[in-house]
């Protein structure tokens, strides 16, 4: 979430009242929501003038004064970026807004997982993303409802976080991190949390995701980046569980069949701020190396998942 507000501010300082003089589509897929082809969606947006860029979760929507929206999804690794018309194309540009200051608004994608809709009557909230919860930041979250939603879910709390119809703009790496800063097992079910617990968890997310905000947000590469093209750089100062990807999270899931997970996860609110990356970092650090896995095999040379014997965590771990 912090990368998309990040781009959404962006929009909202550069394209608010920003009228469309010309739209190009230089490749279909990103328009592919809109039916009747990329031709009836660039002239369907000539004319109309933005207003205050919003966003709901990971959509953005840019209002137009009609009270229809351009929304957006970025997907894995879409950009809006503001160029003067005359400045080279970014590799993988894929639809041009002409602006009447000058400016030129362009969606680029590399992989087009996400993709551009014309959302009629969606300037208050496009009928598309209204099944989304609001996040974290929304002024109108009432949080105690929040708190007492997330508690009354079976599943794992990690999980609950990540739901977007629970709450939103929680990714992977926020919800792993807030719960490390909770000192809240990731696989603990929600509603066996106290109430208090579940509230130092959600604040805990709103504390990580506002310093990223603060940076940027989170980039590991040169996918999401703001208009201006610059990456997040809280990916450096992420303080607890991705910045040490050598590797607990990585052990627990490599090696879950093995049943280490078991043993790491109730360790993992205490464990030393050391990057786990070597055996001797793990039996420093306290924790058992995964039971090894005795497993025959049959004629075919195929497992036979009935002759896998694991043993499971010592009693005393």
């Amino acid at each position: 979430m912090p990368e998309v507000e990040v781009v959404r501010r962006g929009l909202a300082d550069m394209v608010t009242h920003r009228s469309v003089l010309h739209v190009s589509v230089l490749h279909p897929r990103p328009v592919r929501a809109h039916l009747t082809g990329p031709d009836d969606f660039a002239a369907t947006l000539v004319g109309r003038r933005f207003g205050v860029a919003a966003r709901r979760g990971n959509f953005l929507w840019l209002p137009f004064d009609d009270g229809d929206a351009l929304l957006a999804h970025l997907g894995m690794s879409g950009q809006f970026r503001i160029n003067v018309p005359t400045a080279p194309l970014q590799r993988h540009t894929r639809v041009l807004f002409d602006l009447d200051d000058g400016a030129q608004l362009r969606f680029v994608d590399q992989r087009m997982f996400g993709g551009l809709s014309l959302a009629p009557d969606g300037a208050e909230l496009p009928a598309a993303v209204a099944h989304i919860a609001r996040d974290l930041f929304d002024p109108a979250l009432d949080l105690p409802a929040l708190v007492a939603r997330v508690h009354g879910k079976r599943s794992a709390i990690k999980r609950v976080l990540l739901d977007q119809r629970v709450v939103s703009g929680i990714g992977n790496i926020y919800a792993d991190e807030a719960l490390w800063l909770a000192r809240v097992n990731p696989e603990a079910p929600a509603d066996g949390l106290s109430l208090a617990a579940v509230r130092r968890v959600l604040e805990s997310a709103r504390e990580i995701m506002a310093a990223a905000l603060a940076q940027g947000g989170t980039s590991f590469d040169d996918l999401y980046v703001n208009v201006n093209g610059e990456s997040g750089s809280f990916s450096r100062d992420l303080p607890r569980v991705q910045a040490r990807r050598g590797t607990l999270r990585t052990l627990r899931d490599t090696h879950q069949a093995g049943g280490l997970h078991q043993q790491v996860l109730p360790l993992l609110p205490s464990l030393p701020t050391l990057a786990l990356s070597t055996a001797a970092d793990v039996a420093a650090a306290g924790v058992s190396p995964p039971p090894r896995c005795r497993v025959s095999r049959g004629r075919s040379g195929r497992a036979d998942a009935r002759s896998r014997r694991c043993p499971g965590p010592s009693s005393g771990s």
